[in-house]
């Protein structure tokens, strides 16, 4: 369990990435039968690879172009498991709810229960940070509010944590290998969450503004986060939104259906302004749409 530098003991109800009752946040499961309703609904082109090809926008609508190097563009473009991947814990073993979702990223989850929900994202993030070799952008704080870089952990510096107290001490040798840098992560998982990365992203306010990459999240112990992983539009300018997820265990980054809609899944009208937005997992009240 992830240590949040608060002294209080947390109690994971069910599995979800939320402390509150379950009426309260975490939705009931849909009825499985809607989801195949979803499989005539919009175009899934199976057979390839990445959200942009295998997901087709609705009638009227056309996928909103992103700047090649763009965050947006690294996740439209992440390469994705075969259709009809199950999602995995970390242990490699089935999650029990396998109807809620349309693709599984091709990305580790590792062995330990620490990539979670906020995880997922920062994960997303970090990884095209460090494929775009932007290495001095690559730092997170903990929910301690202690801030370390990627750049500090390669040269050595580890975390040394005591109680509610964090202290850094070079105490490794150099080492910016990729698996230097997971293990960067994993300690990052481990330390950080919903509540240290509401306060390092900033607020969207517009419909307009919103974009592949920005996330929706509700910060807590650990809260929850969804992230948008593709974004069309139509002639009048209204958009439509593919949202993905990691979860409590630790799991399968995966992207998720719209079982509240199931004609267009797995697309979501959002609205930065909205007093609630119900994803296929989560209720997020009220909606609180960020940006790195």
């Amino acid at each position: 369990m992830k240590k949040i530098f608060t002294g209080i003991t947390v109690f994971l109800i069910f599995t979800g990435c939320i402390k509150e009752k379950p009426s309260d946040r975490l939705l009931e499961e849909p009825d499985k039968n809607e989801h195949l309703i979803s499989e005539n609904a919009l175009k899934i082109n199976k057979n390839k690879n990445t959200i942009r090809e295998r997901f087709s926008p609705p009638e009227g609508y056309e996928w909103i172009e992103e700047k090649p190097g763009s965050f947006g563009y690294f996740i439209e473009n992440f390469k994705l498991k075969p259709y009809g991947s199950q999602i995995l814990k970390y242990d490699g073993v089935p999650i029990s709810t396998q109807q809620l979702h349309e693709a599984v990223f091709d990305i580790d989850t590792g062995n330990k229960d620490l990539q979670q929900c906020a995880d997922a994202a920062i994960r997303m993030r970090a990884e095209y940070l460090y494929k775009s070799k932007k290495f001095n952008e690559i730092k997170f704080h903990f929910t301690s509010g202690d801030l370390l870089s990627w750049n500090d952990y390669k040269n050595g510096t580890r975390a040394l944590v005591n109680g509610n107290s964090v202290s850094f001490r070079k105490t490794a040798a150099f080492d910016d290998s990729y698996n230097s840098f997971r293990n960067y992560l994993d300690l990052i998982f481990n330390y950080a969450g919903t509540i240290s990365l509401n306060k390092e992203t900033k607020p969207v306010m517009r419909n307009s503004d919103l974009k592949t990459g920005d996330i929706l999240i509700t910060p807590g112990s650990p809260g929850h986060i969804v992230f948008i992983s593709g974004a069309c539009q139509n002639q009048k300018g209204e958009r439509l939104f593919l949202l993905s997820e990691g979860f409590t265990p630790a799991q399968s980054v995966h992207v998720l259906s719209n079982p509240f809609n199931p004609y267009f899944t797995p697309w979501y009208d959002l609205d930065v302004n909205a007093a609630e937005t119900k994803t296929a997992r989560y209720f997020f009240k009220p909606a609180n749409f960020r940006s790195f």
